[in-house]
């Protein structure tokens, strides 16, 4: 093994026991068995039977929990399903120890071609929305629509809020952070993530703070945690290099799906500007642009991401699980309050 290399983590059956992932009322958590990897999946009974079938996919340092609110909010038009990625949530490792985003996306291909649900309405937050947008790519008969909440799409100039993420790819750097913050409260690693996060940590109530500490010190019980974070970071650094046909926005243009963009004004991890590139990208793109919103609009204003999306689905004419097409001119939303889009043209 190189000196770049990290070290290897136990295997899934040995790996020690730790606090129960939460569930929260009215959801289901089940675990399914793919060759090379275990994926926790969470849901909620659909409103009615019938529903068009959805998959949500979470970003970095994330889970299957970032979705609930939007899930509730859907649970009327959508069949909803969140997946924790391999090493991530309650997922545990892969075997082959890859966090690339080609691996992530294979795990995604693997879970929709096994459950037989597809096509799905995809959704994707971060490097999710990486994940999810080389899944539309190269498998196109798998996603009906593509909504992406501030996709880690390649980026030349990168905010500088957001390079110590970035950092977390360069070998030593995870262990130096670990050695750094050996001493921070789970309270103090939750407070620095949403201030990073949200555009208005103020938003998030003292619940759904408790509950995001008693997630962190579930995850910091993890041998692999660092591990993950610091191999999928090293992954998406790696995508944002490559050319070529692999490259992350000549795929974005591959992109056969009706896609709905969603952008934060007050994102610190994806530039906001990014926003007008990707519906130049996406060939039939709407934007929902948030301008309090920062880098997890489906947690901060899941109400302003459901209404867009109900009206998405709307005009794509895919609303009762049969696909439409629209012309290449999307429609873009700007708004000047997080949950009151105005609605003008723009050009593809």
């Amino acid at each position: 093994m190189s000196s770049t290399e990290l070290p290897s983590v136990p295997a899934a059956n040995v790996l020690p026991k730790v606090t129960p992932v939460r569930v929260a009322e009215g959801e289901r958590l089940r675990s399914v068995g793919l060759p090379g990897i275990t994926l926790s999946v969470r849901s909620r009974p659909p409103a009615r039977e019938g529903l068009p079938p959805a998959l949500y996919i979470h970003g970095l340092g994330g889970s299957s929990q970032n979705w609930s609110a939007l899930m509730v909010e859907l649970e009327g038009v959508l069949d909803g399903e969140a997946v924790d990625l391999p090493g991530f949530g309650d997922s545990p490792p892969p075997d082959d120890g890859d966090y690339s985003i080609t691996a992530h996306a294979r795990a995604v291909i693997r879970f929709l071609d096994a459950s037989g649900r597809g096509p799905v309405h995809l959704f994707g937050n971060s490097l999710g929305g990486a994940v999810s947008t080389r899944v539309a790519a190269v498998r196109p008969d798998l996603v009906r629509t593509l909504t992406l909440v501030s996709p880690a799409l390649p980026e030349i100039r990168v905010q500088r809020s957001a390079v110590p993420t970035a950092l977390l790819a360069v070998p030593g750097v995870a262990a130096l952070f670990t050695r750094i913050s050996r001493d921070w409260t789970a309270e103090q690693r939750v407070s620095g993530v949403m201030a990073l996060c949200y555009g208005d940590p103020g938003r998030v109530s003292p619940e759904g703070f408790r509950h995001a500490v008693e997630e962190m010190e579930r995850r910091q019980q993890l041998p692999y945690f660092w591990d993950a974070m610091t191999r999928s970071a090293r992954g998406l650094v790696n995508a944002y290099t490559l050319g070529g046909q692999h490259a992350l926005w000549r795929q974005a243009e591959r992109v056969l799906a009706p896609t709905l963009l969603v952008y934060g004004g007050r994102d610190q991890l994806v530039g906001y500007r990014m926003a007008r590139k990707a519906a130049r990208s996406f060939r039939d793109s709407r934007l929902l642009s948030l301008p309090e919103a920062g880098h997890v609009a489906m947690m901060e204003y899941p109400d302003a991401v459901s209404r867009a999306f109900r009206e998405f689905l709307a005009e794509t004419g895919s609303s009762e699980g049969e696909g439409g097409s629209v012309g290449a001119s999307g429609g873009v939303a700007g708004s000047s309050g997080a949950g009151a889009p105005e609605t003008a043209s723009a050009g593809s």
